[in-house]
């Protein structure tokens, strides 16, 4: 996971098209804590160098539309828990956290 969002990170520092990522270096501390897996020092590192823009749009789950197949597998109750140890992670960073609001992407966006 490291290598492949440090890839995506590289990519978009040598564009000049701006990037929208669905996924960052917190996520990986977020799963390690999901997991209950010890954060290496190297990890924690990579994070502090290779930074994203300081806001971050976070999207909780939305029990009304949720459900899973074979591209989500978790329960909503394990969503929920992946939601907020995501959202700790990238506070822990200094991300400034944006919820998106349970709504269509017109209002949404």
């Amino acid at each position: 996971m490291l290598n492949g969002e440090l890839r995506s990170w590289q990519e978009a520092a040598q564009s000049e098209t701006p990037f929208f990522f669905g996924r960052g270096l917190p996520d990986i501390i977020g799963y390690l804590t999901l997991c209950n897996l010890p954060v290496p020092p190297h990890m924690k590192r990579a994070i502090e160098l290779f930074g994203y823009a300081h806001t971050v749009f976070i999207t909780p789950p939305w029990e009304d539309i949720y459900i899973q197949d074979t591209e989500r597998k978790q329960s909503f109750g394990k969503a929920v828990q992946t939601c907020y140890t995501m959202a700790e992670a990238y506070s822990r960073y200094s991300y400034n956290l944006i919820r998106l609001p349970l709504c269509g992407p017109e209002e949404r966006a």
